[in-house]
């Protein structure tokens, strides 16, 4: 099974978001999506962020995550 996580960008250089999922801070592409910016949310697998989604469904997914023990 595969599993994107919800991921915040917290930082932008060219190409590449440094992202942060409950504290931990990780590096994502984002060649596969356009206009994303600090303080998007985005869906991350394998390293590459695929799509954008909102907040609001971002955090609710990140407490579901972490409910079954996801993360």
């Amino acid at each position: 099974m595969c599993v994107a996580v919800p991921s915040k960008i917290v930082e932008i250089d060219g190409d590449t978001a440094t992202v942060e999922v409950t504290g931990t801070r990780s590096h994502a592409r984002l060649d596969l999506i356009e206009d994303a910016e600090v303080g998007d949310y985005v869906l991350v697998h394998a390293g590459f962020a695929i799509t954008t989604i909102d907040a609001e469904e971002a955090e609710e997914t990140l407490a579901l995550m972490t409910e079954v023990g996801l993360i």
